[in-house]
C-alpha cells in the first residue's frame, strides 16, 4: 500500500529522535518482555516439491528438516527454523477478501545482505514491491501459492523518528540504486545467519477488536495507529512484531481448511513463567489459551489464527521433525 510520509503525517510539527521509552502505548495490564522474538511461521501450501524450488532458489533458505509431507527452511550457517511448509494436495491459492496472512517478514541482519538479495532477483528475473518504511527498506515477493512475504533490512535505532508517542513509519520509494551499491562486490549466497523472522502482518476484521487481543490480552505494545487502516504493534520497542490491517475489506472471511494459509506464527519470550502470564492475560481477557508443553501455550486470534506463545528455543526443541539427510 503506497502511502507516503506526508500523506499519513502531512504538515505536522517536526519529528523527534525514538529514544528508548519515548514511544508506543503499553497494554494497561500483562506487557510482554523486552526479549521477545518472532519464532518459526506455519503455512499451508499445496505442492511442497512446487515451495520448495521457490524458498530455496529464489527466497535463498535451506530445508533443515524433512518429514513427509513438511519441511522446514532455515538460513544458511544457522539452524533456527523460519518457515515450516505443510502440504496440502489441491490446497486453493490464497486470494484477495481473506481474512488472516497479509505477509510474514523475513528480516536480514544488514542492508549489504538486503542489496545482495535485490541483486540477486535482478539476476534471477523476478519481480518485487518495494517500500522505504523510515524504520527499514523492503522487498515484497509472492510465493507459488499467493502468499505474502516481505525481506527486509531494519534502519538503526537511532534514526527513526517519532510524532508524540507514535513511532513513524510510511511506505515511500526505495533507492534501489543505493541499496545495490551497498552490497558490494560479496555475491549472494542465500540467506545469511542472523536471519530471523521480524514481524508478521495480518488482514483482520476490526482494529479496535484487534487492539484488544494483540495489546490488551497478549500484552503488544501500540507503536504505530495513524497509518491508514492498520494498526502496528511490537514489543521492546520494536518498530513492529505484529501489524494489523483491514485492507482486505468488510466482507472479508477467514481462509478455508483447504487454502494456501497461514497455520500457526510464534512468540517467542525468555521463560515458561512468561509463557504462563501471556496465557492468563488472555485467559482473563476472555480468550482462551491452552497449555500445549512445558512452557509452551496456543490460542488464536478473534479471527481464527494460531499463535503459539514459547519460551525461548522450546518450539524448536520440542516440535523438531526428521532433520534431513
Amino acid at each position: 500500500m503506497g502511502v507516503t510520509t506526508h500523506d499519513i503525517f502531512g504538515a505536522a510539527p517536526p519529528a523527534e529522535p525514538a529514544t528508548p521509552g519515548s514511544y508506543g502505548e503499553a497494554p494497561t495490564g500483562f506487557r510482554l518482555p523486552d526479549a521477545t522474538r518472532l519464532g518459526r511461521v506455519r503455512i499451508q501450501i499445496a505442492d511442497l516439491s512446487r515451495s520448495l524450488l521457490f524458498y530455496e532458489r529464489i527466497l535463498g533458505l535451506r530445508v533443515v528438516e524433512r518429514e513427509g509431507a513438511r519441511a522446514a527452511l532455515a538460513a544458511h550457517g544457522d539452524d533456527r527454523v523460519l518457515v515450516e511448509l505443510k502440504e496440502r494436495k489441491g490446497a486453493r491459492p490464497a486470494g484477495r477478501g481473506l481474512l488472516g496472512l497479509y505477509h510474514f517478514a523475513i528480516l536480514l541482519p544488514d542492508r549489504p545482505s538486503l542489496g545482495r538479495f535485490v541483486r540477486h532477483l535482478g539476476e534471477s528475473g523476478v519481480r518485487a514491491g518495494a517500500g522505504d518504511h523510515l524504520v527499514s527498506e523492503a522487498l515484497y515477493l509472492t510465493d507459488p501459492d499467493g502468499l505474502g512475504i516481505e525481506v527486509y533490512a531494519d534502519r538503526p535505532r537511532s534514526a527513526w523518528r517519532r510524532m508524540g508517542r507514535e513511532l513513524m513509519l510510511s511506505t515511500d520509494p526505495v533507492d534501489v540504486a543505493a541499496l545495490v551499491a551497498a552490497a558490494g562486490d560479496t555475491p549472494w549466497r542465500g540467506m545469511p545467519a542472523g536471519t530471523v523472522i521480524g514481524h508478521v502482518h495480518l488482514h483482520v476484521g476490526d482494529l479496535a477488536q484487534g487492539a484488544a487481543f494483540f495489546a490488551e490480552a497478549l500484552g503488544f505494545d501500540r507503536i504505530t495507529w495513524r497509518y491508514p487502516g492498520a494498526l502496528f504493534l511490537g514489543a521492546g520497542g520494536y518498530h513492529h512484531h505484529l501489524g494489523t490491517n483491514t485492507w482486505a475489506g468488510p466482507n472479508a472471511r477467514p481462509p478455508r481448511d483447504d487454502d494456501a494459509r497461514l497455520l500457526e506464527w510464534t512468540i517467542e519470550v525468555p521463560t515458561a513463567d512468561d509463557v504462563a502470564d501471556a496465557a492468563r492475560s488472555l485467559g482473563n481477557a476472555g480468550y482462551p489459551a491452552d497449555v500445549v508443553a512445558a512452557g509452551e501455550a496456543r490460542t488464536r486470534d478473534p479471527w481464527g489464527t494460531a499463535i503459539r506463545v514459547s519460551a525461548t528455543g522450546v518450539a524448536d526443541e520440542k516440535r523438531g521433525i526428521h532433520r534431513a539427510r
